[in-house]
């Protein structure tokens, strides 16, 4: 299995599990200035490994 396939699926399963925290942080807090930075940081961040990391398994060439 190539490497960058393996890289591809850790960076779509870390930002899977950042968008789900980032999701379960907005549901069960009250507001605030600082929950919402940690919010938007982890939905951020979560966005980006998600996008490349769906994006890097995709245009990656399965070679044997």
């Amino acid at each position: 299995m190539n490497i960058k396939r393996i890289f591809g699926a850790v960076l779509t399963v870390l930002g899977i599990g950042s968008l789900l925290y980032a999701a379960i942080m907005f549901v069960s807090t009250a507001s605030g200035t600082t929950n919402v930075k940690i919010l938007i940081t982890f939905g951020v961040l979560g966005l980006v490994f998600f996008i490349s990391g769906v994006s890097l398994v995709r245009t990656t060439k399965d070679e044997a």
